[in-house]
């Protein structure tokens, strides 16, 4: 690397367009992804998911002093005064790779010369696949028999920060509403059979919580593995019935949202199988996270996403892609209950910071008002900022760089990084948990 320590390094990232997205400039992810890459919107394409990280499926691309590493294009461009250097566009993996000591010490022991996050904003119009990510021993396992669906062998706990009003599905509704929902929702019960809907409503706390799992796991994968030819039968029956009761009474939040999912994803198991998951509804700047192997579904709104570097996916419903119902119901945890909500630690009075129980990542928030400034302290592991409105300065004390809606940076190990603005800015930090730098710097000193 060199006797020069590096300062930030611009990031071109990588944009999805999976059909579930906002589509045109109604998505963030478009808007952030024009200004990063300086791409025009198509006002008819879905604009998903904005990938900022290492990973093959859409890896970003590091704006490096030319001189270095030689793919990409040279460009120089100045920005209200300030100077951009001419530079070449190389692979973040491939330059970390080169140059590990921007990970810091600890996160290269653990993870070798690798990025462990991936940072994404997520613009969802409408449900995305129930879903699961495996373990890592899981992982490797899938990866090795197919390759081709599950594309690295990591495992991919998460968590979504929310930018705007935020719907999920996620994780197993508690035993009490489970058995409300046997007793108000009588087409579960003819596809999955009276015998398996007695045995929820016989179940009490005191059977302990191994007897709880194996009777959700029957209940669900009796539910999940239904014929085709049951639920083109049952779905539109229960669509009626719900239509019906609206007329007359005013139906639950589920109730209502089911029929959302019907118009989105007709005659789709997964439509009916919304009755098992807790509904959540996060407000701007409240957060959940999700470990391995919990079921979960993303419905509508805007957030920001940070997970360990995969994208191993294992769906089961409200999809068109590839199911692999066996594989997701044999791996799930079936725990019950509401997830925790996070939110946040003030760091400062501008920047709150969301740590999950993850090693791999964790986020700060920061809105900075009109003519303020903040710091972010040196940390011994890499970060990477994206702004999501404004503009501003960012800076170590070697250099400094105007900043603005769409720029995405990376920033070394150990750097201290100022930020400045005079119209107001907003953006989002991802770098590894603190509390895991913290342990292992303290662990060393032993």
């Amino acid at each position: 690397m060199g006797a020069d320590k590096p300062g930030l390094v611009k990031l071109k990232c990588a944009v999805k367009n999976y059909d579930w997205g906002k589509v045109g400039e109604k998505s963030s992810v478009s808007r952030l992804y024009a200004n990063n890459s300086r791409a025009e919107v198509d006002a008819d394409s879905p604009y998903a998911e904005f990938w900022m990280g290492t990973h093959d499926s859409g890896p970003s691309y590091a704006a490096v002093p030319n001189g270095g590493l030689t793919n990409g294009d040279l460009e120089e461009r100045r920005d209200n005064g300030f100077k951009r250097e001419k530079s070449n566009s190389v692979s973040l993996k491939d330059w970390i790779d080169r140059n590990p000591a921007v990970l810091g010490d600890r996160v290269l022991e653990k993870w070798g010369p690798n990025l462990p996050f991936l940072f994404k904003v997520l613009s969802v119009a409408k449900a995305l696949s129930i879903q699961a990510h495996p373990d890592k021993e899981l992982a490797v396992i899938l990866h090795k028999q197919q390759p081709g669906v599950y594309k690295d062998d990591n495992h991919k706990p998460e968590m979504a920060l929310a930018l705007t009003e935020f719907e999920a599905l996620c994780g197993f509704i508690g035993l009490e509403e489970l058995k409300t929902v046997i007793q108000t929702v009588p087409e579960i019960v003819e596809m999955v059979g009276s015998s398996c809907a007695d045995q929820v409503l016989q179940l009490t706390e005191n059977d302990g919580e191994k007897k709880l799992k194996e009777v959700f796991k029957s209940l669900f994968t009796d539910l999940i593995s239904v014929s085709n030819s049951a639920i083109s039968e049952i779905i539109p029956k229960l669509i009626r019935r719900l239509n019906s009761k609206r007329e007359v009474n005013k139906l639950t939040e589920k109730e209502e949202l089911v029929l959302r999912l019907e118009r989105q994803y007709p005659g789709d198991i997964g439509v009916i199988a919304g009755f098992l998951f807790n509904y959540v509804k996060l407000n701007p700047g409240e957060a959940l996270y999700l470990g391995a192997n919990e079921p979960h579904a993303y419905i509508h709104g805007e957030c920001i996403e940070c997970m360990a570097t995969s994208d191993n996916v294992v769906r089961a419903g409200l999809t068109p892609k590839h199911r692999d119902v066996q594989t997701l119901c044999s791996m799930l945890t079936y725990k019950q209950g509401f997830p925790e909500i996070l939110n946040g630690v003030p760091s400062n009075p501008y920047t709150v910071k969301y740590i999950p129980p993850f090693d791999e990542f964790e986020v700060d928030r920061c809105n900075l008002p009109e003519e303020a400034s903040t710091v972010f302290p040196a940390v011994n592991g890499p970060s990477v900022f994206v702004v999501t409105s404004g503009e501003g300065t960012m800076g170590v004390a070697s250099s400094k760089e105007l900043v603005r809606e769409g720029d995405v940076l990376f920033a070394p190990a150990n750097s201290e990084i100022t930020v400045e603005t005079i119209w107001g800015l907003n953006l989002y930090r991802a770098g590894v948990n603190s509390r895991f730098l913290e342990n292992s710097d303290t662990s060393k000193t032993y």
